[in-house]
């Protein structure tokens, strides 16, 4: 099983450990990639604060988080699941897992990322500042420049196995698991079941949920099919809808009561 995740917008600090590593990070097919969309971010970082800003869209209380990205070569690294906080992470909360089911959320989670494009929460990153829907000047638009290396990467990464998406719309224009993939990838939306709206907030901390329910239970689903069964021994109440066409996603609806 891989699960694909956003990153979070806010993260922790950097470590005081040793710096960035590229070419030791999970996914060596995009390395090159990285170093692309790196370079060019230190050097916009590095010049005019204004324009860096401007960019990466922060407001003027975020103009601080310039520095990250000046210098994310020589800044400490630390796991990519220590960096990336939030609802969601709080919800699947890493750190609290046994051994057992943090082995396999290292095996099984794929955080997804406009600087790095995709990384293992095992992977040791800086703390950083790029969403998904930047524009850099030279690259262009971040999802676009992903897209071929992901085309690649992505379907090696993912196996034989159940695809689970849980990324946010941004992330999901990097990659569409197409074709044969499509039909063993797994989409979910959370509603809240009195209304049958779709949900913000607990959105993300329903499916950080979902995940630390799944790595803790060792549940190793193949399929959506069996996905939906396992949800629903956990004791989630899930809909599913079924590709109606080849090369389209399973989508499962997980019904809450509350809003919170």
């Amino acid at each position: 099983m891989l699960v694909l995740l956003p990153p979070s917008e806010g993260k922790a600090a950097s470590g005081r450990g040793a710096p960035l590593k590229l070419e030791s990070l999970s996914l060596p097919g995009l390395t090159d990639a990285r170093e692309a969309v790196l370079g060019e971010l230190v050097e916009l970082c590095v010049g005019d604060e204004d324009k860096a800003c401007e960019v990466l869209g922060l407001s003027e209380g975020l103009r601080g988080e310039v520095a990250k990205n000046v210098a994310l070569r020589t800044a400490g690294a630390r796991p990519a699941g220590e960096i990336y906080t939030g609802v969601l992470y709080d919800a699947l909360g890493l750190a609290s897992l046994d051994a057992a089911a943090k082995r396999r959320a290292a095996r099984s989670l794929l955080v997804f990322s406009g600087l790095w494009g995709a990384v293992r929460v095992t992977d040791r990153i800086p703390s950083y500042r790029c969403s998904m829907g930047v524009r850099l000047p030279g690259l262009g638009a971040l999802a676009a420049h992903w897209r071929t290396p992901m085309a690649t990467a992505l379907p090696e990464a993912a196996g034989d196995g159940l695809v689970l998406d849980l990324r946010s719309s941004a992330y999901m224009a990097a990659w569409k698991p197409k074709e044969e993939v499509a039909g063993r990838t797994a989409t979910v939306r959370v509603l809240h079941a009195p209304t049958r709206k779709v949900v913000s907030h607990f959105n993300k901390a329903t499916k950080g949920r979902i995940v630390r329910s799944l790595v803790s239970a060792g549940a190793v689903p193949s399929g959506p099919g069996e996905l939906v069964e396992a949800l629903r021994d956990l004791g989630y109440v899930v809909e599913v809808s079924a590709p109606k066409r080849a090369g389209a996603a399973w989508e499962l609806d997980v019904l809450v009561d509350e809003v919170h």
